[in-house]
């Protein structure tokens, strides 16, 4: 098991995406644990990249309070406690959907316990070759309070 303070959790675009549109939910609620300390948030330039062009669509933009500003404030905050993930080596085609071989790419060069997504489809098979966990955000977020007194 891993111990407190341990944990390195790779995000897909999906799980920042949902954190925040819903920051009531357990996407949100993993971020903010990350945020306390109990975890590592993994992200590489091109998740970075990825997160902004995404959470910056007409669509999130519309669903956020404050807007734009709100969105950047929000990416701001994720990336700065974030630890840089430099990809050294790309392991394609893994995967049927090659948009999803850069989540991948930065859970294996970052040394990822586990890679964190709504589409576990997706990623079948692929992040537990490189010993990755592939877990949903609910399945990600009860197993860093399992590790946290709260």
């Amino acid at each position: 098991m891993i111990s407190f303070g341990q944990v390195r959790l790779e995000l897909d675009t999906d799980v920042v995406v949902a954190a925040m549109r819903s920051p009531s939910g357990a996407s949100a609620a993993l971020i903010t644990l990350l945020s306390l300390g109990h975890g590592t948030l993994l992200v590489s330039s091109a998740m970075a990249m990825e997160y902004e062009a995404v959470c910056c669509r007409e669509k999130h933009l519309d669903a956020v309070p404050g807007g734009i500003r709100q969105v950047k404030e929000f990416l701001d905050d994720l990336l700065l406690l974030a630890e840089e993930v430099r990809i050294y080596f790309n392991w394609r085609p893994l995967l049927p959907d090659p948009g999803d071989e850069l989540v991948l790419a930065a859970a294996i060069n970052g040394r990822a316990d586990g890679l964190v997504s709504f589409n576990i489809k997706h990623f079948e098979g692929a992040p537990e070759r490189f010993g990755v966990a592939l877990l949903t955000p609910g399945e990600a977020l009860r197993r860093l309070r399992r590790n946290v007194k709260l």
